[in-house]
This record gives C-alpha cells, sequence and structure tokens, in this order.
C-alpha cells in the first residue's frame, strides 16, 4: 500500500518587502510580492526523502490560501511533489490559526494520509502551533520540531534536539511531524522539475467542498484578531561616534545610556 504523504505549506509575503496591515488590521497581501514560505521548503525536502525511502509513496501539498497561493503549490510540485491541493474561498479572509487548523484537518481528512508533514513556523505568523492544532483535529499523535525524521514499519521516528538535550521520539502512523531548518537543505527545483510541475494535478477546494461554513472561519470565526496597530517610525539618523582619542569612551557612555550595559 503507498505511503500517503500530505505537506502543509503556506504562501506568505515577501519578507524584504514593506509589509503593513489592511484597514481591517488583516495583513495587506496585495501589497508586496508572496513565495512559499521558506520554512516550508523543509518540509517539502523530508517528504521528498522519505518517499525517496519508502517503495511506494505520494506527496500532496497542500495550502490555504487566496488564487495565488498557486504559486507556493507550484513551488513545491516543481521540487518533486506529486500533486496539490488549494482550499480556497472568500470567506477564509481573516482566518487565524484555530481556523486555518480546522480547513487544513478537513482538507486532510478527504485527501487522505498517513503522515502529515509541516515546517516548525511560517515566516509571517511565526506562531509554530499549528501542527500541534492540527494534530489534535485529526485525533493522530503529534512529533514536532524533528531535525531528522524517518518512516519504518508503520512509525516515524525522529530527533528533536533541544538547548540541553537530544530526544529520539516515536508515533505510530498515522501521525503529525514538523521539521525545523536544521533537518536539510531543501534541493533547489531543476528546469525538468519546474516543466513537470505544469503538468501535475491541482485540485481546488471550496468551505462547500469542506463541510464548513463561514462562521467557523474568517474573522468572524477568529477566536484572535488584532485590536490596533500603530506604525513602526522610520528609522532616524544614527550617531556618528568620532575617534580622536575618546572614541571608546563615547561609545561606552552612549551604550550605557541606552542600557546596553
Amino acid at each position: 500500500m503507498s505511503l500517503r504523504i500530505v505537506v502543509c505549506v503556506k504562501y506568505v509575503p515577501d519578507a524584504t518587502g514593506d509589509r503593513h496591515f489592511s484597514e481591517d488590521l488583516t495583513t495587506d497581501r496585495d501589497a508586496v510580492d508572496g513565495l512559499l514560505s521558506e520554512l516550508d521548503e523543509y518540509a517539502v525536502e523530508q517528504a521528498l526523502q522519505i518517499a525517496d525511502e519508502a517503495d511506494d509513496a505520494e506527496i500532496t501539498v497542500l495550502t490555504v490560501g487566496p488564487e495565488d497561493a498557486r504559486d507556493a503549490l507550484r513551488k513545491a510540485l516543481s521540487m518533486g511533489a506529486d500533486k496539490a491541493v488549494h482550499v480556497e474561498d472568500d470567506d477564509l479572509h481573516g482566518t487565524d490559526a484555530m481556523g486555518t487548523s480546522l480547513v487544513l484537518a478537513k482538507a486532510v481528512e478527504k485527501t487522505g494520509y498517513d503522515l502529515v508533514i509541516c515546517g516548525m513556523a511560517s515566516t509571517d505568523g511565526v506562531m509554530g502551533v499549528l501542527p500541534a492544532l492540527l494534530a489534535e483535529r485529526l485525533g493522530v499523535p503529534q512529533v514536532t520540531l524533528l531535525s531528522e525524521v524517518s518512516v519504518e514499519d508503520g512509525k516515524v521516528t525522529g530527533r528533536r534536539d533541544g538547548d540541553a538535550a537530544t530526544e529520539q521520539l516515536e508515533a505510530a502512523l498515522p501521525a503529525v511531524v514538523s521539521v525545523t531548518d536544521q533537518s536539510g537543505e531543501a534541493r533547489y527545483p531543476s528546469f525538468k522539475g519546474i516543466m513537470a510541475a505544469k503538468k501535475k494535478p491541482v485540485e481546488s477546494l471550496d468551505l462547500d467542498d469542506l463541510d464548513l461554513d463561514a462562521e467557523q472561519v474568517g474573522l468572524e470565526g477568529a477566536w484572535t484578531k488584532v485590536e490596533d496597530a500603530t506604525a513602526r517610525p522610520p528609522r532616524s539618523a544614527g550617531t556618528v561616534v568620532k575617534d580622536e582619542g575618546e572614541g571608546g569612551k563615547q561609545l561606552a557612555e552612549f551604550l550605557a545610556g541606552q542600557k546596553f550595559i
């Protein structure tokens, strides 16, 4: 029986762009270019490595987002994933982590899975809680923040590196895992992979397909929301210390005044 791997990926605003909020205090995704979250590339890479070791495996990449989120799916497909699922619905605007975990759980169940792989966090929200929420909704074990992961004999095993210790973890499939940016450099899509990605299937789903009501997601169903936001002030001119024999003293006084020392 084929090992069914689902990789959850996210289309995020480019961190190098000028990111800000819209009038409803949600991220303005139209004002800046987007891309596949870098941390999710590690999840795709680990899925590909697991599939390479398996006798038979199929990798589905899954995302929730607007039309442009297909770019993230195409990147994952060009890396080597087999097919993609895109959940898109106007009522998803403003959905928080809780709502996203609900949508992903429904989509994962509909797709079918043995193993779900996530990145350690998204590069926009940086919450890092979604893998745990997803595992809870699916009712399966979670093995998170792995720097090494493998699948054998119906079990997923991995290594979690902490500040003070290293843990060896395992769980029976089906399960949800998340991998860190120390799990292995993601491969760069080849020209052949990019061309092949154009022919790979991308299934589109909306809330009706997942038997979800609009009230369960979006701003209306969000458990968290931004109440107020203030734009970061522009950077002021720095302080120039000219060393005419007293540079070290001036630098120390400046650092002490800023309470850095």
